[in-house]
């Protein structure tokens, strides 16, 4: 009898020393998940100022691979030195015109600045019906009249408006010039990447078989083809066009040219019309220049403001079928998460997701009916 309260003692505590082990057992698991995430969650804090510089870089680099590859065959095979002479090409050919377009946007307002201070800039009377517009018409008749007759007057009216907007461009030229210096990293990151272009892809097919076992190859070659159609349809086609928008508007000698060549970058990204900047600027020809000379610009710049129409299904049909809806989410999604570079990254990016999400989507496992189905057909 003295023995039943032993073994109760031994037994519970067996009992409790069998509770500890398993609570050791989900404890330990636990904690090596806790400081993996811990990991990751630092990792990202100290990468996430290079994010966009990394994706951008990704997408010049798949974008244009094969231009990388011409370049590697005319050099004999040497892959870093053509990846070398692609970034050096590719750093004169952004660079240049920002900086350009830069000097010229501040050279533009630094001069506006000054006619408004001296009094030289003269605003034309308003045409009698703008006071005949609805809810807005009287009150823009009443202000445009004084800023055609009294300047000074009309700009200290408004002087909470214009320090706002003077502030806001403030903020937009240095944005603009941070956007630059990051696209200029990106641009030399891409070239460390076309120079181990081999690495890169089978590093790609690697991640993507992880992430989708079954037939994760096929969507590399999915990728790559969304990035280059994207970047040629909706970059190179908003580049092209504003090309040859702003050849004709510095030539007639437009008011800010630059700011409006940069607008009709931004309004093709965004899938928006180039008739948006273009049809102001002709009415502002044909009121202001001879009719010969407004006459050819109009014959030349209204097939430029719609080149985009032609450009567009020969550049970005090829194999991707994105909604201009995704493109527009994308890059207006972009823009508000980084700024101006985010409008090319947010559309590449989506589209890219969409066209893998479609692919994976009707990718759809075979049934046990049509299994049978075709091994019956193969039998017979």
């Amino acid at each position: 009898m003295d023995d039943q309260p032993d073994n109760q003692a031994s037994n519970s505590g067996r009992t409790v020393s069998m509770d500890r082990l398993k609570g050791n057992e989900y404890l330990e698991p636990a904690v090596r998940i806790g400081a993996l995430f811990l990991v990751i969650y630092w990792v990202v804090l100290i990468v996430a100022p290079f994010i966009p510089a990394i994706l951008w870089a990704i997408i010049i680099a798949v974008a244009s691979y094969p231009l990388h590859s011409w370049l590697t065959g005319v050099m004999g095979g040497k892959s870093t030195r053509a990846a070398v002479v692609f970034t050096v090409l590719a750093l004169a050919l952004i660079l240049v015109p920002a900086i350009w377009l830069g000097q010229a946007a501040a050279e533009w307002g630094t001069t506006i600045a000054g006619r408004v201070m001296d009094g030289s800039l003269t605003i034309p009377m308003p045409p009698s019906k703008v006071e005949d517009w609805p809810i807005i018409g009287e009150r823009v008749y009443q202000y445009w009249s004084l800023a055609s007759t009294n300047l000074e007057a009309a700009v200290t009216q408004a002087e909470s408006q214009v320090r706002a907007l003077a502030q806001w461009l403030l903020r937009s030229v240095a944005g603009v010039g941070l956007d630059i210096l990051q696209f200029a990293l990106s641009l030399v990151i891409a070239g460390a990447l076309l120079a181990n272009a081999s690495t890169g892809a089978e590093f790609a097919r690697r991640l993507f078989g992880r992430l989708i076992p079954r037939n994760g190859e096929k969507f590399v070659p999915l990728s790559e083809q969304t990035i280059r159609s994207v970047a040629a349809g909706v970059i190179g086609v908003a580049l092209i066009q504003a090309a040859l928008i702003g050849v004709a508007l510095i030539i007639m000698g437009v008011p800010g040219a630059p700011i409006l060549i940069i607008a009709v970058v931004l309004l093709g990204v965004v899938q928006l019309p180039a008739t948006l900047v273009t049809i102001p600027v002709i009415i502002w020809v044909w009121g202001s220049q001879e009719t010969l000379a407004a006459l050819l610009f109009t014959i030349y710049i209204v097939p430029a403001g719609l080149a985009d129409n032609i450009l567009k299904p020969i550049l970005l049909g090829r194999g991707v079928e994105a909604p201009m809806l995704v493109i527009f989410v994308g890059a207006i999604g972009g823009f508000i998460l980084s700024g101006i570079i985010g409008l090319f990254i947010g559309a590449v990016v989506v589209v890219l997701a969409y066209e893998l999400f479609q692919a994976w989507l009707n990718d759809l496992p075979e049934s046990d009916d049509a299994k049978a189905e075709s091994a019956g057909d193969g039998g017979s």
